[in-house]
């Protein structure tokens, strides 16, 4: 068991909970007016519940509806492709901008403007840096490649 890093509301987990209830139901039932019947009524229980102003029964009401959300979890949820899970999810990594630093002076004459612009930029990032964080000796700080 691991140990939660953050504390979440009780709103936020009842908006949460609603959202997985939704998706789920999206699963089951793929005709729009069904799913929407279905969203409806999951609505119009979460809405009885709304205006609870005893935490305990709040949250036990939450631990039932978050027990059922588990007994009836579909086979195969809906996964959005960029979203964690998804088949598409990291496909296009970010790659760093220093990569660019890297370049063959031939592929940088291509882009002239670009890497004046670059170099100029770069020059008032360091002298930014270290009239905040003062000089550092780059012997510290070799980078072998």
């Amino acid at each position: 068991m691991s140990v939660p890093m953050e504390v979440i509301t009780h709103t936020r987990r009842v908006c949460s909970l609603y959202k997985k209830l939704c998706r789920n139901t999206q699963a089951w039932y793929h005709e729009r007016p069904l799913y929407r019947y279905h969203v409806t009524m999951l609505r119009a229980e979460f809405d009885k519940h709304k205006d609870e102003k005893d935490m305990a029964k709040a949250m036990k009401w939450v631990e039932k509806a978050e027990a059922k959300l588990k007994a009836e979890q579909h086979y195969a949820p809906v996964i959005f492709p960029y979203s964690p899970g998804g088949v598409a999810y990291l496909r296009n990594v970010h790659i760093p901008d220093v990569a660019v630093d890297f370049w063959d002076p031939v592929e940088k004459a291509f882009y002239p403007e670009y890497f004046a612009t670059r170099e100029q930029r770069k020059k008032e990032y360091i002298d930014l840096w270290q009239k905040k964080y003062g000089k550092v000796d780059p012997k510290d700080y070799e980078v072998h490649h």
